[in-house]
C-alpha cells in the first residue's frame, strides 16, 4: 500500500467540499457543548448511543480521548469514525538533514518545544532556495535560527520586547547576522515588513496572528511560505471569517466557541495538573446543577476563570463563594457531598458524550486549514498541506507549504 502524500493541486478542493458536507450533516451533533448542556438535543435521535455513553466511566472516557474512532460504541458513531478517518487522512511531507549544531544550540529550548522546531525546520523543501528567512511571531527566534544555519539572511518579527531582547543576544552568542524587531503583527505598519523575497515561517501563530500573515505575504508576492497554525478561536470577530471563494460559499458558519473544538484534544500531561483539571470541571458542573436549581432556570451560566487557590477551598466554600461572584443567594441546608459526588458523575459522562464531538475534531481543523490552503491557491501558490510531525509530538501537526508558481 502505497504511503499517502500531503493534498495538492485540485485535491485541496476536492477534500475541501467532502469535508463541508460531513461537517454541515453532523451539525446537531458537534455543534452542542455536553459541558453546558444537561441534555443534548441528539440524544433523543440516538437514545441507545447516548445510555451507552452515559454508562461508562471516567476512565474509560480518558483512554480513548484522543482516538475516538477507536470506540466500539452503537450507531451512528462507527459509520461517522468511518468516514472522519477517510476524510482526515493526509500524508507527512518528507524529512530532510538538517544543519548540524553546535551542542549548546539547544540548552534554553523545552525538550518538546524543540522537537516540533526540529520537526518543522526539517519539512520545508522548496524548488528555489530560500534567500532570507522571516519568522513571524519569533519569540526568541529558534525556529528561525535553525533556518538561517544555511547562511540565509533572517528578521525575526516579535511583539514582546523582552523576548526581541534575548532573542538579538542569542543571535550574537549564535554568531548569526539576524534582525530581531519588536512588532505588532496585526498593526497597519506590518505590511512593510515583508516583501516579494522574504520566505515567512510561522509555527503556532495563534488565529489572528497567522490568518494575518496569509494576507500580507500574499500581497507582498513572498516567493514561499510555510504555516503550522494552532488556536483558531484566537480571533478579534465573533464568527469565523472564511477566506477563500470555496468556505465563503458554503453554508458553514462558525462561532468564536466552534472554532475551539479542534483545540479540545490533549496531550501527555502529569498525574496533578490531570487531577486540577478534572476536579476544577467536576466542581463546575456540581455549581451548575445548583445554579440551575436557584435560578429555577434550566440553563448554563457561564462562571469566569478562577484562580487555582479556589481548587484548595473545600467544596462547600467553593460553591457559596461562586454563588456570591454570581448574585445567587443560597438559603437552607444542603447534602453538599451529594451535590460533590453529582459534580463527578456529570464529568464522566460529559467526557464520553464529548467523544462523538471528538469525531469532528480533526475534520473541522482540516477544513479550516483548507480554506486557508485555497486561498493562497487564488493568489498564486501552489499549496501542499501535509503533517510535519506525529500528533503525539504535538496535535498541531498540520503544516501548509506555499510557493509561488
Amino acid at each position: 500500500m502505497s504511503t499517502p502524500t500531503p493534498l495538492q493541486g485540485p485535491q485541496l478542493l476536492e477534500r475541501f467540499q467532502a469535508l463541508d458536507a460531513f461537517l454541515l450533516a453532523g451539525q446537531a451533533l458537534w455543534r452542542p457543548r455536553p459541558f453546558t448542556h444537561r441534555y443534548l438535543p441528539w440524544e433523543q435521535q440516538h437514545p441507545e448511543l447516548a445510555t451507552w455513553l452515559r454508562r461508562r466511566s471516567l476512565a474509560e472516557a480518558e483512554a480513548v480521548h484522543n482516538h475516538p474512532e477507536q470506540l466500539q460504541a452503537p450507531a451512528p458513531f462507527a459509520q461517522l469514525a468511518a468516514q472522519a478517518l477517510a476524510l482526515n487522512a493526509v500524508g507527512e511531507f518528507a524529512e530532510k538533514p538538517l544543519p548540524t549544531l553546535s551542542m549548546h544550540f539547544a540548552m534554553d529550548i523545552p525538550g518538546r518545544k524543540w522537537q516540533q522546531i526540529q520537526a518543522f525546520a526539517s519539512r520545508l523543501q522548496f524548488r528555489q532556495p530560500p534567500r532570507h528567512w522571516l519568522d513571524w511571531c519569533a519569540g526568541k527566534g529558534h525556529l528561525g535560527h535553525l533556518l538561517a544555519q544555511d547562511g540565509g539572511g533572517l528578521t525575526c518579527l516579535e511583539y514582546d520586547p523582552q523576548l526581541v531582547q534575548s532573542g538579538a543576544e542569542l543571535s550574537r552568542r549564535r554568531s548569526l547576522q539576524a534582525v530581531h524587531r519588536q512588532q505588532d503583527v496585526l498593526a497597519v505598519d506590518a505590511a512593510a515588513c515583508l516583501d516579494a523575497r522574504h520566505t515567512p515561517v510561522a509555527l503556532h501563530a495563534c488565529g489572528d496572528l497567522h490568518v494575518r500573515l496569509i494576507e500580507l505575504a500574499s500581497a507582498a508576492g513572498c516567493a514561499h511560505l510555510a504555516i503550522a497554525p494552532c488556536c483558531y478561536n484566537r480571533i478579534a470577530s465573533a464568527t469565523y471569517q472564511p477566506l477563500s471563494s470555496a468556505a465563503q460559499a458554503s453554508a458553514l458558519h462558525l462561532s468564536r466557541d466552534d472554532l475551539g473544538l479542534p483545540l479540545s484534544e490533549t496531550v501527555t500531561a502529569g498525574a496533578r495538573v490531570r487531577r486540577q483539571r478534572d476536579t476544577s470541571m467536576a466542581r463546575r458542573l456540581a455549581f451548575d446543577l445548583l445554579q440551575r436549581e436557584l435560578r429555577d432556570c434550566d440553563d448554563y451560566l457561564p462562571t469566569p476563570s478562577l484562580p487555582s487557590a479556589w481548587l484548595h477551598k473545600d467544596f462547600r466554600s467553593y460553591c457559596l463563594d461562586l454563588a456570591a461572584l454570581k448574585n445567587l443567594p443560597i438559603s437552607g441546608a444542603r447534602d453538599w457531598s451529594a451535590l460533590e459526588a453529582a459534580g463527578w458523575q456529570r464529568l464522566a459522562a460529559v467526557r464520553n458524550l464529548e467523544l462523538l464531538r471528538g469525531l469532528y475534531r480533526r475534520p473541522l481543523e482540516l477544513w479550516l486549514l483548507l480554506d486557508r490552503a485555497l486561498y493562497l491557491q487564488d493568489q498564486g501558490y501552489r499549496v501542499q498541506l501535509g503533517s510535519f510531525c506525529p500528533s503525539r509530538l504535538t496535535p498541531r501537526n498540520l503544516l501548509l507549504l506555499a510557493e509561488r508558481e
